[in-house]
C-alpha cells in the first residue's frame, strides 16, 4: 500500500515537471488570435491555477492520475465509431456513451498537462463523427417519441453534444480556422438543429429531456459563439407546432398550450422556491449536471446573465435540497420513477457538489459530502473544493427535518422529511404530498416511506426498470412501471375501490396536488407532517398525520400514522404496508390458500399475489417482523370486520421483471368515513453470531382511537407496562395560537396548537 502511495506521488511530480518543461518551450494554441478558448467550464485562469497546485492537492492529484489512466487506456485501444443500432445497453449505444465522456476527459487533459497526444485524441474522434453524422439516419430503433441519431432517444444525443462541446471547447485552438469551420458546417450546427428544430417535440417542453436539449444547443452555441442557437437554447424555438394532445413515451403531454419553453423556462417552472424538483430526487439528480454545467458556462462567458442568481438562487438551492433527499448511506429517495440505490457518489452529484461550493460561497459542509465522494473535477470548482478540503475546512453536513415545497411557486404541496435519533441509527420519516411529477409521476398522494438507517424499512417501491441492462428490455422502462409502479397500490397509502388515484389518468393527476397541512418539527421529542388529498376520489378527502415520537418508554422513536377519510360514499379502502424482512408473529388468526391467485384484475392489483387472510377480533392487528437484525412490530386499530391480507409482490409477471417483495394491506370494507390509526416500533435485535435475540417483543399493550369527530382525533397508546400515552390532533385548524379544548372519558383536554401529546399516567 506504501509502495503504491510513493508511486502516485511519484506520478504526479513527474506530470509537474512535464507540464513546466513543455509550458516553457511550446505555445499552449497554435493560433495566437484565437486565446479565448477554453472558456466554459475550463478557464485559462483555472488551468494556470490549476498547474500551479499539482502536485499539492491530494484529491485533485488522485482525481487527475485517475483520469489519466482511463483516457490513456482508451487511447491505447483507438478510437471506435460504430453505425448506431442498440437500446441502452447495448455495444453501440454504450460506445458511443464512452466516446463522449473520454472525449470531455481528454479536452481537459490537454489543457491541465499540455499534452498535444490528448488534443489530438478528441480531433481524430470530431472528425470520425464529423464523417459519418452527414448520412446518418434518424436510429433504427423506434421506442422514442424522438429518436436520435446517435442514439435510439435525441435525448442521449444531447448528451453527447453537452460533454463533446466542453471536449471541442478544450482543444478550440489546437484546431486551425478551416477545421473548426468543417466541423461546425458538417458536424455541430447539424447536430444543433436535428436536436431542436429537427424535433421540436423534444426540445419545446418543460422535461429534464428537453433540459438536456437546451444546454446541448447552447454550449455548442457558446464555443462557436453563435447568438441564434444561444437563444433558441435559453428561449426555445419561436415555432414548433406541437400537438396539445401529443404524449411522450411515458404518457406525459409533450407541451401545455401558451407554455414558456426553453433553459430559462425549465428553471421557472419544476423547480420550487426551495428548490425541490417536481420530476423527483432521481431526475433532479440526472438534470442537476446539464443546469449546473450550462450555468457555469454562462457565468464564465456571458456573466452579465448572472445565471446563478435567477430565480433567487435556485439552482445553488437545488444541491443542498438535492442532498436532504438521501438517507443515512446517501441514497437517493425513490419518489416517482427513481432507481434505488442511485446516490450522491454518482458523476452527477461530484459535479453538483464542486460547483455548489465555489459559487455558493464556499459552504464547508460540501466538502464533506466532496470528501466522501472521494473525486472532484478536474476543472476551477475541483480545484476549489480540493484546496478546501486539503486546508481542513470540511464541517459535516447535518440533514435535519425539514418541508420542500412543490410547484414554481411553492403551492403545490410538497415532500415532508422528519429525522430522529435512535438507540443506534437515525430514523427517517419521508412523506409525499407533492405535485404530479410530470410524466414521471405516481399516482400516489400522501404515500411515505421509512428508514432506519440507510435500510428501508417501509418501502416505496420506485421504478420498474433495469437500467442499461440490455435484457430486460432493451434497459428502458417496462410495461410493469405502467402496469405497477406508478399504480396506488404499490404505495404506501389509502386506495378506494382497487382504483388508482385520479383513475390513473395524467390529466386529471396533472391538474391537482394534495395540501400541506402541518409540518413542524420544533420538538425534536414529537416531530409532525400532516396533508391533505381532496381530488384523487371524487366525493372523498383524505387526510394523512404522522408523527415521529420520542418516549423514554420505547428504546426507539415510534411511528405513529393516522389516516382520516371522509367520504359522501360507501367504499372498501386499502391500506397496504411494504416491509422487508421475514414475518416473526402476529396476535390474529389468519388463513392461507393452497393455490395462490392475483389480489385482483386491474390497476396494480393483478400484479399481487393473495397470500394469506385473516382478521383480528382484539381491536389491534399486531404483525412483527425481523428485518436486517432488527425486530418491528405494527399495531393497528381494526374491528373484526376489516380484512387483514398478506399480499406479495409478482402476479402476473412472466418475465419476472418485478421484486417479489411483501405487503401487509388493512382493508375496510362498506363504509364511508373511517379511519387507519397505526404504530410502528422497532426494537432489540437478533445476532445470527451469538443466536441471541434481544428485545424481540412490542411494548404496546393496547392503541386505540380515545375520542373522533369532524374537528378532532385522539389517539391513545399504552405499554406494557401500564404507561399511557395521548396524543391529539385537530384536524380543521392548524394554527400554531389556537386554543383548543375536548372531553375524553369525562376528563378535559386543552392544549394549544394543531396536536398534543403527553403522557397520562
Amino acid at each position: 500500500m506504501k509502495f503504491i502511495k510513493k508511486l502516485s506521488v511519484l506520478l504526479v511530480l513527474l506530470l509537474v515537471v512535464f507540464v513546466s518543461c513543455k509550458a516553457q518551450t511550446k505555445s499552449i494554441s497554435k493560433n495566437d488570435n484565437t486565446q479565448k478558448h477554453p472558456n466554459l467550464i475550463l478557464t485559462q485562469k483555472g488551468v494556470e491555477s490549476i498547474r500551479a497546485e499539482l502536485g499539492n492537492v491530494p484529491i485533485f492529484d488522485a482525481s487527475l492520475a485517475k483520469v489519466k489512466a482511463e483516457v490513456d487506456a482508451e487511447i491505447l485501444n483507438g478510437i471506435e465509431v460504430p453505425i448506431p443500432k442498440d437500446f441502452s445497453g447495448g455495444y453501440t449505444h454504450e460506445r458511443h456513451k464512452k466516446n463522449f465522456l473520454i472525449a470531455q476527459k481528454a479536452g481537459v487533459l490537454y489543457q491541465i498537462l499540455n499534452d498535444e497526444k490528448y488534443a489530438a485524441y478528441v480531433k481524430e474522434m470530431l472528425f470520425a463523427y464529423e464523417k459519418i453524422y452527414p448520412t446518418l439516419p434518424v436510429h433504427p430503433q423506434t421506442r422514442s417519441y424522438a429518436r436520435g441519431k446517435l442514439f435510439w432517444q435525441c435525448l442521449n444525443d444531447s448528451n453527447w453534444l453537452v460533454y463533446v462541446s466542453q471536449a471541442y471547447d478544450c482543444v478550440y485552438n489546437y484546431l486551425s480556422p478551416k477545421e473548426r469551420k468543417q466541423l461546425e458546417k458538417n458536424l455541430f450546427i447539424p447536430f444543433a438543429n436535428f436536436i431542436s428544430e429537427g424535433n421540436p417535440q423534444f426540445f419545446n417542453r418543460v422535461h429534464n429531456h428537453s433540459t438536456w436539449g437546451n444546454v446541448a444547443v447552447g454550449m455548442i452555441a457558446l464555443v462557436m459563439d453563435n447568438d441564434e442557437l444561444l437563444d433558441r437554447a435559453l428561449n426555445g424555438l419561436k415555432t414548433d407546432n406541437i400537438d396539445p394532445n401529443a404524449k411522450d413515451n411515458d404518457g406525459g403531454f409533450i407541451k401545455k398550450a401558451g407554455q414558456k419553453v426553453g433553459f430559462l423556462a425549465n428553471l421557472d417552472e419544476p423547480f420550487s422556491p426551495d428548490g425541490y424538483y417536481t420530476e423527483g430526487p432521481y431526475y433532479q439528480r440526472y438534470a442537476m449536471y446539464p443546469f449546473l454545467v450550462f450555468a457555469e458556462a454562462l457565468h464564465n462567458v456571458k456573466p452579465e446573465m448572472k445565471i446563478f442568481e435567477y430565480k433567487d438562487g435556485v439552482l445553488l438551492k437545488a444541491i443542498n435540497t438535492l442532498l436532504n433527499l438521501t438517507d443515512a448511506d446517501g441514497e437517493f429517495f425513490p419518489l416517482n420513477d427513481g432507481q434505488k440505490g442511485m446516490s450522491y457518489y454518482s458523476r452527477e452529484l461530484v459535479s453538483s457538489v464542486d460547483i455548489g461550493y465555489h459559487y455558493g460561497g464556499n459552504q464547508p459542509e460540501l466538502l464533506a459530502i466532496a470528501k466522501d465522494q472521494g473525486d472532484v473535477l478536474l476543472d476551477d470548482t475541483g480545484l476549489s473544493v480540493a484546496i478546501g478540503i486539503r486546508d481542513g475546512l470540511a464541517k459535516p453536513f447535518v440533514k435535519k427535518s425539514l418541508q420542500l415545497r412543490d410547484g414554481a411557486d411553492g403551492t403545490q404541496g410538497g415532500v415532508g422529511i422528519l429525522r430522529v435519533n435512535g438507540a443506534k441509527d437515525e430514523f427517517t420519516l419521508v412523506s409525499k404530498y407533492s405535485a404530479q411529477g410530470l410524466s414521471h409521476g405516481h399516482y400516489d398522494k400522501l404515500s411515505f416511506s421509512y428508514y432506519e438507517g440507510g435500510n428501508e424499512v417501509l418501502q416505496d417501491y420506485g421504478l420498474a426498470r433495469y437500467v442499461n441492462i440490455q435484457q430486460k428490455g432493451g434497459g428502458n422502462y417496462l410495461r410493469e412501471n405502467t402496469t405497477w409502479a406508478k399504480q396506488s397500490i404499490a404505495h404506501n397509502t389509502v386506495v378506494q375501490n382497487e382504483t388508482s388515484h385520479f383513475d390513473g389518468d395524467f390529466e386529471t393527476g396533472s391538474l391537482n396536488h394534495s395540501v400541506n397541512y402541518l409540518f413542524d418539527a420544533s420538538n425534536l421529542d414529537a416531530q409532525v407532517v400532516s396533508a391533505k388529498e381532496s381530488n384523487a376520489y371524487p366525493g372523498t378527502e383524505m387526510h394523512r398525520t404522522q408523527f415521529l415520537l420520542k418516549d423514554k418508554d420505547f428504546e426507539n422513536p415510534l411511528l405513529l400514522d393516522i389516516v382520516n377519510v371522509t367520504s359522501s360514499n360507501v367504499n372498501q379502502y386499502d391500506l397496504p404496508f411494504y416491509y422487508f424482512g421475514q414475518i416473526i408473529s402476529s396476535n390474529f388468526k389468519y388463513n392461507t390458500p393452497k393455490v395462490l391467485s392475483p389480489l385482483g384484475s386491474k390497476n396494480g392489483y393483478q400484479h399481487l399475489w393473495n397470500e394469506g387472510v385473516g382478521n383480528s377480533t382484539s381491536g389491534n392487528a399486531k404483525l412483527s417482523w425481523l428485518s436486517n437484525e432488527r425486530f418491528y412490530t405494527l399495531t393497528t386499530v381494526v374491528n373484526d370486520k376489516d380484512d387483514l391480507i398478506f399480499a406479495r409482490i409478482g402476479a402476473n409477471d412472466p418475465d419476472f421483471n418485478l421484486r417479489p417483495e411483501p405487503a401487509f394491506i388493512v382493508r375496510k370494507k362498506d363504509i364511508g368515513n373511517t379511519q387507519f390509526v397505526s404504530v410502528l416500533e422497532s426494537h432489540g435485535n437478533y445476532s445470527p453470531v451469538t443466536e441471541n435475540a434481544i428485545n424481540a417483543f412490542s411494548t404496546i399493550k393496547k392503541l386505540e382511537v380515545v375520542f373522533s369527530d369532524e374537528n378532532y382525533i385522539a389517539i391513545s397508546v399504552e405499554t406494557i407496562d401500564g404507561n399511557l400515552k395521548l396524543i391529539v390532533v385537530s384536524l380543521k385548524d392548524s394554527a400554531k395560537d389556537k386554543k383548543h379544548s375536548i372531553i375524553i372519558k369525562d376528563k378535559a383536554v386543552e392544549w394549544t396548537g394543531a396536536y398534543h401529546f403527553n403522557n397520562l399516567k
